[in-house]
């Protein structure tokens, strides 16, 4: 528990050793002065973290005292204690950053209970520092966190390519935290003062997702009511990001090809050709190369994304950092419900730690989310119980033969496929959305796998 380190400044003798003996009574270290000039003497020699002065003492007046802690110990908590008279002078001094102030005559349990309330703002303040400092000691990008050889490689390359201009493509599985990889490296460079634009290939339809990215002319379609301006020309200066760019239609790789290439296009039924200057980074979950070997992507388009190519590693290849991420959704879940868990217990960080993840940090973040929300208001500590009951049972053992005997492994393989879609949906609530996520398909495949499946 933290207990303040305190400084008292009256010049009245009777005043300062009550206050002296009923702080020392309750077990905090104190030290007295009797006059301003000694008092500041005392600050600049020592560190404290709670000031009680008076308003009127000889020598320094309680505000000249009060500035010059902010000088020399910022951090110190000050608390002056003031005649009727002066009421007006305290809450003028509280604007220039005291802590609050009592009014001669008071009894020592407003004392007592002001330094309580302080403490707790105090423990609180102490909490969130500790758990920021073994954050910073695993990562430095945001809310980009890890300790493990792969993790550190990335965020080397991050700062190298955050000084170049080039053409960034980064490949990872569904929730590995490809768009914070984006954010990291448009932050540190020298676009940073523009914006990054964010477009999700996979979430709009082919005829919208044009109009999305290159924008349109009045009167374009039946629609276009008025003009619209694209994401590339609302990034001019920054970054574009293009997530899930293995979705993009093949009938819009050829447009974005320009773009990479001439730094121009046209809006959807304009004429005029806009150049801009805006840096692209793409993101797929897909391997490219195999999608171009399909016919599903353009090969020219490939090697013009792929300039510097970014592996992000999936999450079951770097174990050692789930305990920093979990006390980093601890910390960020905590602030957002109010709570004040401290950790999570050993047989609830157990099945984290074995788990597959095929969500990757997404999912472990939602568990966290979870966890904290389900956690009891009472414990500092998560127990198993508020983890998904996948977690809290999970069994590794193989699957067994059917008792009819073999079948084809085609068969066998759909059967798994469809048990393990249905598992899937049932964890996300039925949110194809976030189970397509979770897939690491586009909602369009997993439409048609359910169809194909005959799932409900």
């Amino acid at each position: 528990m933290f207990i303040p380190k305190v400084l008292v400044i009256d010049d009245e003798p009777l005043m300062r050793v009550s206050i002296t003996d009923t702080l020392k009574g309750q077990g905090y270290p104190v030290r007295s002065a009797e006059d301003g000039a000694q008092g500041i003497q005392m600050l600049r020699e020592d560190s404290y973290d709670v000031l009680i002065t008076d308003l009127r003492l000889p020598k320094y007046d309680g505000l000249q005292i009060l500035q010059e802690c902010k000088k020399v110990s910022p951090d110190t908590t000050v608390i002056l204690i003031t005649a009727y008279a002066t009421v007006e002078s305290a809450v003028g001094a509280m604007k220039q950053g005291a802590y609050d102030y009592l009014t001669k005559p008071f009894i020592m349990d407003e004392l007592l209970f002001m330094i309580e309330r302080l403490i707790r703002e105090k423990q609180l303040v102490w909490e969130n520092q500790r758990l920021r400092q073994e954050i910073s000691q695993s990562y430095t990008l945001e809310d980009l966190v890890g300790k493990s050889p792969p993790m550190q490689e990335l965020f080397d390359l991050i700062n190298i390519l955050a000084k170049t201009d080039s053409t960034i493509l980064i490949q990872g599985e569904t929730g590995t935290g490809k768009e914070l990889v984006a954010r990291a490296i448009h932050q540190r460079s020298p676009r940073r003062n523009c914006p990054l634009i964010k477009v999700n290939c996979a979430a709009l339809p082919e005829s919208l997702l044009e109009t999305e990215l290159f924008g349109h002319e009045k009167g374009a379609f039946t629609s276009a009511i008025k003009e619209k301006k694209g994401k590339f020309e609302l990034a001019e200066g920054g970054s574009i990001f293009l997530d899930d760019i293995d979705d993009l239609p093949l009938s819009l790789q050829g447009k974005l090809l320009r773009v990479l290439q001439e730094k121009e296009y046209e809006r959807v039924g304009g004429t005029e050709t806009i150049k801009i200057n805006v840096r692209v980074i793409s993101a797929t979950k897909r391997d490219l190369k195999a999608e171009v070997e399909k016919g599903v992507f353009r090969d020219d388009l490939f090697y013009r994304l792929n300039v510097v190519p970014m592996v992000l590693p999936p999450l079951r290849d770097r174990r050692e950092d789930i305990p920093l991420l979990v006390q980093h959704f601890l910390a960020r879940y905590n602030a957002r419900t109010g709570k004040k868990i401290k950790s999570i217990s050993p047989e609830g960080l157990s099945p984290l730690l074995g788990y597959h993840y095929p969500g990757n940090v997404r999912e472990l973040e939602n568990i966290m989310e979870r966890a904290v929300v389900l956690c009891p208001p009472d414990q500092d500590e998560i127990p198993a119980q508020c983890l998904p009951p996948e977690l809290q049972g999970t069994s590794t053992a193989p699957r067994t033969l059917p008792r009819e005997g073999f079948r084809p492994l085609n068969d066998a393989i759909k059967e798994y496929e469809k048990d393990y879609i249905r598992q899937v949906l049932r964890a996300c609530n039925g949110q194809k959305g976030r189970a397509a996520e979770r897939l690491g398909i586009s909602r369009k495949c997993l439409w048609e796998k359910i169809k194909a499946l005959g799932l409900n």
